[in-house]
């Protein structure tokens, strides 16, 4: 179960960043990012709730309160950066970056993938980036992505440390986290905050669909090692590909389609190692 969940994960992920880029094209990203916080907040605390937990320690909501910050530093960082118009560079650079820090971090932990799954890793690193239009000629967003990957390895690495006895309570700390980080944001930007009612609605799901993809990697990382539970998710770029091309009829290149047959054969080799 822990590859199946991972990928749902993943597939969680792709459709939120589908839908929130479409979003973010009509509405301010400050606005965006705060309400689909907000969106998490209600879902994971629903989820907790609905879901009993044996033993909530504090340590445990702790290192939830630790991903919720990562995810919140992140999710600033790309919108930022989309705002700038280097998302071209930005995703590419965040999601092998955080890809790279969190294997490393999960080795040192004490991870020992299998000889497959460290190949499914290594091919991974250049199916992210070519699936994600990644550009070694454009450094305009490089800081940017490099930030953003730093606070996604923080929300995988923490939130994996949680006991599986706190159930998802940890996942509803880091949504509360994650809202006070972007406190300062949504102020500074308090004028953009206000949405026809339906792009709040559409906003607020999807920050529900991205807390549903954290608790369902939580439920990954605590029935495999973490640095295949993070790669597994990581795959997520590759759905916006695909449904961009279903849904818009956008092109894709060659090397983006290269970095999906990449993604595919990575799939495999980390479910089966």
């Amino acid at each position: 179960m822990g590859p199946l969940l991972a990928l749902a994960s993943a597939v969680c992920y792709g459709i939120v960043d589908f839908a929130g880029g479409i979003l973010s094209r009509r509405a301010h990203f400050a606005a965006v990012t705060f309400l689909g916080q907000l969106g998490g907040l209600l879902l994971a605390s629903a989820a907790a709730l609905l879901l009993p937990a044996d033993a909530v320690r504090p340590v445990d909501l702790l290192w939830g309160a630790l991903s919720g910050a990562g995810s919140g530093s992140a999710m600033h960082f790309l919108n930022r950066g989309l705002s700038r118009g280097a998302m071209s560079v930005i995703v590419p650079v965040s999601a092998v970056t955080a890809v790279a820090l969190s294997v490393l971090c999960g080795v040192l932990l004490g991870d020992r993938p299998t000889p497959l799954a460290w190949v499914g890793i290594v091919v991974t690193v250049p199916a992210l980036w070519l699936v994600s239009g990644g550009r070694a000629d454009s450094a305009g967003g490089v800081p940017d992505g490099l930030l953003a990957s730093a606070g996604v390895a923080v929300q995988y690495i923490a939130l994996a440390q949680a006991d599986s006895a706190s159930g998802l309570w940890p996942v509803a700390a880091g949504r509360v986290a994650a809202v006070l980080v972007l406190l300062p944001s949504a102020a500074r930007y308090a004028g953009h905050l206000r949405m026809p009612s339906g792009q709040c609605v559409q906003a607020l799901l999807v920050g529900a669909g991205a807390a549903l993809g954290l608790v369902l990697y939580l439920l990954a990382a605590q029935r495999q090692l973490l640095a295949v539970a993070v790669v597994l998710a990581s795959l997520y770029p590759a759905l916006p590909v695909v449904l961009g091309l279903a849904l818009l009829h956008e092109k894709v290149t060659r090397w983006q389609t290269t970095g999906l047959l990449g993604a595919a054969v990575a799939t495999v080799l980390l479910s089966v190692g």
